[in-house]
C-alpha cells in the first residue's frame, strides 16, 4: 500500500514538479520585475510634473494590477482553473461598483480635474453658487474657501460636469463702471479727471488699455461707462479703492453725481 502511495506521489512530482518550479520562478522573478518597474515609473512621474496627489494612485494601480495579472500567470502556468475564481471576482467587482458609484465618479471626475487642470490651487473660481478660492485638490472633493472665510467642500463630480467660471486663470479681470452725469457737466472735463483718476491708481493694469465713453443718451442726462483692468488677484479690492478715488476727484473737481451737490 505504500509502495503504491510512493508511486503515485512519485509520478505527481514528475507530472506536477516542472510547472510548480516554473510558476515558483515566475513568481520570484515577476515581483522583482514588478518593482523595478515601480521604481523606474515613479522617476518617470517626478520627471513629468504630475500632480502629487495622482502619483501615489497611479503606483499603486499599477503595482495592484501587475500583480493580479502575475498571480493570474502563475495559476495558468500551475494548472488551476481560474473560471469559478474569474466569475466571483466579477461578481465582488459589480457589487461594489454599484455600492461606490457615486463615491467612484467623484474619484474619476477628481483624476480628471488633476489631469486637465481646469482649475488650480490657488484659483478663484465660482461654482455651485460659490465664490472663492480653491484651497485644496483632492481626488473626492475639492475644498474652496469663500471670500467671507467659509470653507465649503465641493464633490469633483460636480465640477467634472457643470459649469465652472475661473476667474483668475487668464490673470486679468475687467471692472466696468457706468454712472450718468445731467448734460449741464462737460465730458471732456469729466473725462479728464477720469483719466487722471485711472492714472493715479496703481492696482490699473496698463494693458488691455482702458475704455471711456458715452453709452447711453436720455432724457435726464448721459451715461457714462468706464472699463479698466485689474489683476484678478485682489480685484474687490483694487476695484473698492478706484470708486472711493474716483468719487474724491469728482468732488474735488466740483463735478456732480446725480444726488450729490457740486463744489462752489
Amino acid at each position: 500500500m505504500k509502495e503504491i502511495n510512493i508511486d503515485k506521489f512519485y509520478a505527481w512530482v514528475i507530472e506536477k514538479g516542472p510547472s510548480i518550479l516554473l510558476g515558483i520562478a515566475v513568481l520570484f522573478v515577476g515581483f522583482w520585475l514588478i518593482r523595478v518597474f515601480s521604481h523606474w515609473m515613479e522617476k518617470r512621474l517626478q520627471h513629468k510634473k504630475v500632480n502629487s496627489s495622482l502619483k501615489p494612485f497611479f503606483l499603486s494601480v499599477s503595482v495592484v494590477v501587475l500583480r493580479v495579472l502575475l498571480i493570474f500567470l502563475v495559476m495558468q502556468i500551475l494548472g488551476i482553473q481560474l473560471t469559478i475564481f474569474a466569475a466571483l471576482v466579477g461578481a465582488i467587482g459589480v457589487a461594489a461598483g454599484l455600492a461606490l458609484s457615486g463615491t467612484m465618479q467623484n474619484f474619476a471626475s477628481g483624476v480628471l480635474i488633476l489631469l486637465l487642470k481646469p482649475f488650480k490651487v490657488s484659483d478663484n473660481i465660482i461654482a455651485q453658487g460659490q465664490e472663492g478660492t480653491v484651497t485644496s485638490i483632492q481626488l473626492f472633493f475639492t475644498v474652496v474657501t469663500t471670500f467671507d472665510n467659509r470653507k465649503v467642500i465641493i464633490p469633483n463630480s460636480k465640477l467634472s460636469n457643470e459649469v465652472i467660471i475661473n476667474i483668475s486663470a487668464i490673470g486679468s479681470r475687467r471692472f466696468d463702471l457706468e454712472m450718468k452725469f445731467s448734460y449741464g457737466i462737460d465730458l471732456q472735463e469729466l473725462k479728464k479727471v477720469i483719466d487722471e483718476t485711472i492714472s493715479e491708481s496703481k492696482s490699473i493694469l496698463k494693458t488691455p488699455e482702458k475704455r471711456i465713453g458715452v453709452s447711453l443718451l436720455e432724457e435726464s442726462g448721459y451715461k457714462v461707462l468706464i472699463n479698466v483692468w485689474f489683476p484678478s488677484h485682489g480685484f474687490n479690492d483694487a476695484k473698492l479703492l478706484f470708486q472711493e478715488n474716483l468719487l474724491d476727484n469728482l468732488k474735488s473737481s466740483g463735478l456732480a453725481l446725480p444726488g450729490m451737490a457740486a463744489k462752489k
